[in-house]
């Protein structure tokens, strides 16, 4: 089960560990944090059988913190910035400054963001930072893809998440990093879910997407591999 930020890099890179060990996938898709049904943690919870975790860190160690994870397992996967987007053919704003994505956010109509880790980070940090929390239109997703297509279909103006989550969405164009004094560099990471029944096969997942085999579908994605690769 995977969330949103590191699942277009997962995609591409799933049919050669596919070819390679003999293993077929399933792929589900849940929150990496937050409220509602979607998350994760959620769908664990309810039993929802999984064995491999693939989400923002900041969710996986609530999962290890619920003994929901097998010890040991979790490696760390590629970082993710996160960026802004509008919709494709409409003007990009200047997001690289302070000032500059302060007074984007101030001229969106709506400004879309997902409920996980991103989200939280921005609507009870970044947005209160700015001094402008009271003064935008905020609409949270409970996934990434949600709040892209907000914009995509012209619902939104503005829409501010993980940029592996922006710059290959098709409908968007992709406005650059929000300043590094506001960032959040999110790690994305994986594990092995206590109790699986496929925890060998787990593990030669991660270790296919910890190898520099994975380096260039991450970078291509707008991560960078995880330092310890």
């Amino acid at each position: 089960m995977i969330s949103g930020g590191f699942s277009t890099a997962f995609r591409q890179l799933l049919p050669e560990f596919e070819r390679e060990t003999g293993v077929s996938v399933t792929t589900l898709s849940g929150a990496s944090q937050g409220k509602g049904p979607e998350t994760i943690a959620a769908q664990l919870a309810r039993g929802v059988e999984v064995d491999v975790v693939i989400m923002s860190r900041e969710g996986l160690s609530e999962l290890i913190a619920a003994n929901r994870i097998a010890a040991g397992t979790d490696a760390d996967l590629a970082t993710a910035a996160i960026g802004a987007a509008v919709r494709a053919g409409t003007k990009k704003p200047d997001v690289s400054s302070v000032e500059g994505f302060r007074q984007a956010l101030l001229a969106a109509k709506l400004v879309a963001v997902p409920a996980s880790t991103s989200g939280i980070f921005l609507t009870t940090e970044v947005f209160p930072k700015l001094g402008i929390a009271d003064r935008i239109h905020t609409r949270v997703m409970a996934r990434g893809s949600q709040s892209a297509a907000l914009v995509v279909d012209g619902e939104a103006d503005l829409v501010v998440q993980p940029i592996s989550e922006l710059i290959h969405v098709k409908g968007l164009a992709y406005a650059g990093a929000i300043p590094a004094e506001l960032q959040l560099i999110q790690m994305f990471a994986a594990a092995v879910v206590a109790g699986s029944k496929e925890a060998e096969a787990g593990k030669r997942l991660i270790a296919f997407l910890t190898s520099r085999r994975a380096t260039a579908a991450i970078k291509a994605n707008g991560m960078e591999p995880a330092a310890t690769r």
